[in-house]
């Protein structure tokens, strides 16, 4: 009984462990990886416009005090942790000048919604290889976004 409850054993140990050559055409096929994914749409990206829903944002000829004093509040909360509003790296950029680099739709779409726009942005990903740290989503509501872009053109020198 022992003999070939080892023979069977054996039976079992060599079946399974046999290799089975793979066939052309036999490969699994996998889903692409995100970074595949996210390489494969980069040709779709604007960079004027960055990717998200401001298509088309409206400033004012003149700045709006209001909207800046709120945007201020909100970056102290939010955004200057991270940012000086001098040309200065902190952990991110400094934010002196950015109005004057960037569409103020690709500011909106940047700063309610990084993820996409340091995936697909070169600019972005160059200065991601500086600061070394990813921009967190804040989740910040559109009014917010708005009224930081207005405080980003004072700080800009707009009047």
């Amino acid at each position: 009984m022992k003999k070939s409850f080892v023979i069977i054993l054996s039976a079992v140990l060599l079946t399974a462990c046999g290799k089975k050559e793979k066939e052309a055409g036999d490969f699994d096929k996998a889903a692409p990886t995100e970074q595949e994914a996210t390489a494969s749409d980069a040709s779709s990206y604007d960079p004027n416009r960055g990717e998200g829903k401001f298509d088309k944002v409206d400033l004012g000829a003149t700045l709006d005090q209001a909207m800046a004093k709120k945007g201020e509040e909100v970056a102290g909360v939010k955004c200057i942790s991270c940012h000086k509003t001098t040309d200065e790296k902190l952990v991110g950029p400094g934010w002196k000048g950015v109005t004057e680099r960037k569409k103020p739709e690709w500011i909106m779409n940047f700063i309610t919604n990084p993820d996409p726009m340091i995936d697909k942005d070169p600019e972005v990903q160059a200065q991601l290889e500086i600061c070394l740290v990813r921009m967190p989503n804040q989740s910040l509501t559109d009014e917010d976004a708005r009224n930081i872009l207005e405080y980003m053109r004072k700080n800009d020198g707009v009047k």
